[in-house]
């Protein structure tokens, strides 16, 4: 049986404590802790909740947050206040075909009974007494050109949509264009919406068009009905109390929307704009780029306020001010450091930069390719290391300066002694043997790698000729094999590869090697030394900024601009109902420079394009892009105020050691690159747009093509130019391992004659599974060798060899307008190629 357990009560009396759980908490474990240590400088005060501000300082910095922005919109919309105050500049833009701009401005102006009379198409202005504002329209047509001109100067941008029609691709494009050149305050509004039977589906379309503008400008909250007079009111009161947000790189320059033009009877004679400035203060010291025309110099600037009613003294009667005209108050001339027209600089600069770095190529036989900057096995052997001489033992390096050609008996107390090069380290050479190759495994049954000697016997030319079809007789198309195999190329058995190659060189390392310039002097553009070079690009860009800053006419005052030199037959091109606007170009923006863009690439243009251009400019294609991007064609770009016609030369981006980017032959769907130019510079990061025609075959195959002047393909924002950056273009020769013994390999295809190996000796190869060697020695008189390696090859691998030539950036050109006639943009691709294989000697590379 269990032992009885005795019963006992709780205590009520005693109290058990909790135990000290804490291991350092009283004051002298503390103290001990703390011995020695500097309390620092932070807040005594350590939770979040400590940290917080007090509700006075809270409500102070509340404040002066309100002041700010309170100054900040009193200093926005002072140039639209006061009698004489700026007009409020508003674009009317319609995106469908039975879009109506200048309805859309009667429905409004009728909402506040203003009566104006509103043009089909062009510039109307109304005064709006209600809110003593000044609104000045532009009436616009389902134009491109028009569209994008009005909205980059525009305070404001009005898309009209349609209740029945949607937005077709001409709309769309001209929604994207001018949401990507830069857009300010964008509002909204559909016409037509009463057309909608029955009424309970309106507010469905409503709300349909809401979600589709939303998705290009998340921003807007409302589509405005112009059938209802109660929103037509409210956006008028938004459109004339709201304070545009404006267009970033806008508000660095002056700039004036041209409202009328003056024309001299004869040549020579000063062309007068008339408008009111905006933006920074107009200087007279500063170009002008006035639309499509170019840019040109001020004579002067002349105040041209409109005329005024005068109140007489004594009666209530109003007078028009329309006596004889008073005198011409100019307000401002230029000075002697007025910007000039000289797009590069003088010959005299060429001249003197040639005469300090001028090198001498005669006097040089040469054997072999330049491999970085050394041409190997040629007379000029300097690169090598110097031959050992014989010197007294104990002989210093300045003793040894005195020994001329003294040869010593073997048995003399003379010591070998190899003369050092301060100049550059030299390493063991491919030639020298196995000293430059990688160290080799020992073999397991001899101390020797090399096979024994045997006869090699060269085949006919018409059994070498049947060999290369059969070896070549897969092909792929141009675009697919640049993807699967890039840069490769195949020579054909006739052509020299020496001649045919001979601006290419070999590089070690395309990151880390040294690119020889001397070697690309004559193969340079014209004028290249001529072109802007600037040193610390973002010290310069802020003081050209400065400049603008302070002086010049104010912004808000209505002036005539008379300019120097304007041809007259641009005079046609100057239509009334079209918007034409004038920037006034910051200091050296007319100069030309190599420069440099980032640009992202649409993925709604259907078709492959080429390129051929001088600037610089990231691209990435969009994965969803049909067809692959061909370098050298010809496009159209539009950069802040200009438009250009350029040809892009693709390149890789990154910022490597020696500043040598990789040519890019096609731009992939999903992948990246940068794009080159000669063109006038432009300060900042100002967005770019890049168009093209539509081929004529989609002209043929679509009517609707004609619609469509340009077609986006692509958008980006400069970067600093650089003239100093090297695009090399790049070139694969391939070869098939013949016979393998172990590292050693017999290669052909790669060659067709003895003197290409022999000249391309000096050249690393490799293998597509990452081994490396060099060419040991030619074979017979077909293009066979000999070759080492750092591992054993496969029989499935390829041998390849890299050379590089250095691509130049091309000049651009002033766009002139839709009308233009651009005989690159109708060139077919075997056209180009021609061209390519007459500049690099007769083959396509």
């Amino acid at each position: 049986m269990p032992a009885t357990v005795g019963h006992s009560h709780r205590s009520t009396t005693k109290v058990a404590h909790k135990s000290f759980k804490a291991r350092k908490s009283t004051k002298g474990a503390l103290k001990e802790i703390m011995k020695g240590k500097v309390q620092d400088g932070s807040s005594a005060r350590k939770t979040p909740h400590q940290q917080l501000m007090s509700k006075l300082d809270r409500r102070n910095q509340a404040r002066q947050k309100q002041l700010t922005k309170h100054k900040e919109h009193l200093r926005d919309s002072s140039v639209f206040n006061g009698r004489e105050g700026a007009p409020r500049i508003i674009a009317v833009v319609p995106l469908c075909e039975d879009a109506d701009a200048a309805k859309a401005v009667e429905k409004l102006n009728g909402s506040l009974d203003v009566e104006a009379e509103v043009p089909e198409e062009g510039i109307c202005r109304s005064n709006i007494d209600r809110f003593k504002q000044k609104i000045q329209y532009i009436v616009l047509k389902r134009d491109l050109a028009a569209c994008m001109d009005a909205c980059r100067i525009a305070d404001f941008v009005m898309v009209i949509l349609s209740p029945e029609q949607e937005v077709d691709d001409l709309g769309e494009l001209i929604l994207r264009s001018i949401e990507s050149q830069g857009l300010s305050t964008l509002f909204t509004v559909v016409q037509n919406l009463d057309t909608i039977e029955p009424p309970k589906r309106r507010g469905q379309v409503q709300g349909s068009l809401k979600s589709y503008i939303t998705h290009f400008h998340p921003e807007q909250e409302k589509v405005h009905s112009l059938d209802s007079r109660q929103e037509c009111a409210n956006l008028m009161r938004s459109l004339c109390t709201t304070s545009p947000k404006g267009v970033r790189w806008r508000e660095d320059r002056s700039w004036m929307l041209v409202e009328d033009a003056q024309w001299p009877e004869v040549d020579g004679e000063n062309v007068v704009l008339t408008g009111i400035v905006r933006g920074k203060g107009l200087k007279a010291d500063r170009l002008v780029q006035v639309g499509d025309w170019g840019s040109f110099q001020i004579d002067k600037i002349v105040a041209a306020p409109l005329a005024t009613k005068k109140s007489h003294s004594k009666t209530d009667d109003m007078a028009v001010d329309t006596d004889a005209p008073e005198a011409e108050n100019v307000l401002d001339t230029p000075t002697e450091e007025q910007d000039d027209l000289n797009e590069l600089a003088p010959e005299e600069v060429m001249m003197d930069d040639d005469m300090d770095t001028g090198v001498s190529v005669a006097g040089t036989e040469k054997r072999g390719v330049l491999l970085d900057d050394h041409h190997y096995f040629s007379d000029d052997e300097t690169h090598l290391p110097a031959a050992p001489r014989r010197l007294p033992k104990g002989t210093s390096n300045y003793q040894a300066a005195w020994y001329l050609g003294y040869d010593g008996s073997e048995d003399s107390d003379f010591e070998d002694v190899e003369e050092e090069d301060t100049a550059m380290e030299t390493q063991a050479l491919p030639q020298d043997g196995v000293e430059g190759m990688a160290p080799r495994e020992p073999t397991e049954f001899a101390p020797s790698e090399y096979p024994q000697s045997e006869m090699f016997l060269d085949r006919s030319a018409e059994q070498e000729a049947e060999q290369i079809a059969a070896f070549r007789k897969s092909k792929n198309n141009e675009a697919d094999e640049d993807a699967e195999f890039p840069d490769e190329i195949e020579l054909q058995p006739q052509v020299l590869a020496r001649e045919r190659l001979a601006r290419y060189r070999g590089l070690k390392s395309l990151r880390t090697s040294h690119w020889e310039e001397d070697e690309d002097r004559v193969h340079e553009p014209e004028d290249w030394r001529r072109l802007l070079q600037i040193q610390d690009y973002n010290s310069s860009k802020a003081r050209v900024t400065r400049e603008g800053l302070v002086g010049g006419v104010p912004a808000g005052t209505r002036v005539q601009v008379y300019l120097r030199n304007v041809p007259l037959s641009l005079r046609e091109s100057f239509k009334a109902s079209k918007p034409s606007t004038m920037f006034s170009l910051l200091r050296h923006e007319h100069k030309r420079a190599v420069l440099n863009f980032k640009i992202t690439l649409s993925s709604d243009y259907p078709e492959p394009i080429r390129s051929k251009q001088e600037m610089i400019m990231q691209i990435t294609l969009s994965s969803d892009y049909p067809e692959p991007i061909r370098s050298k064609q010809e496009m159209i770009m539009q950069v802040g105020p200009r438009r250009f016609v350029i040809n892009p030369v693709f390149s890789q981006g990154g910022n490597p050691q020696n500043n040598v980017h990789k040519f890019d032959r096609f731009l992939h769907p999903g992948r990246s690159a940068v794009a080159s130019f000669i063109g006038p510079l432009t300060w900042g990061s100002v967005p770019a747009l890049f168009f093209t025609r539509p081929s004529p075959e989609a002209l043929a195959s679509d009517p609707k093509a004609a619609e469509m002047p340009l077609i986006l393909i692509g958008t980006g924002t400069s970067l600093p130019p650089s003239s100093s950056r090297v695009v090399a273009k790049r070139i694969i020769l391939t070869g098939h391992p013949f016979k393998i013994h172990k590292k050693l390999v017999t290669i052909r295809y790669m060659f067709f004659n003895r003197e290409d190996v022999e000249w391309f000796k000096a050249l690393q190869l490799w293998t597509k599974r990452g081994r490396s060697g060099y060419i040991k020695e030619a074979l017979g008189t077909h293009g066979y060798f000999k070759a080492t390696f750092d591992g054993k090859i496969n029989p499935q691998d390829s041998v390849g060899v890299s050379l590089y030539k250095r691509v130049w950036p091309r000049n651009s050109r002033l766009w002139k307008g839709v009308e233009e006639e651009v005989p690159g943009l109708v060139e077919n691709l075997a056209d180009m190629e021609l061209k390519d294989a007459d500049m690099d000697g007769g083959i396509a590379i």
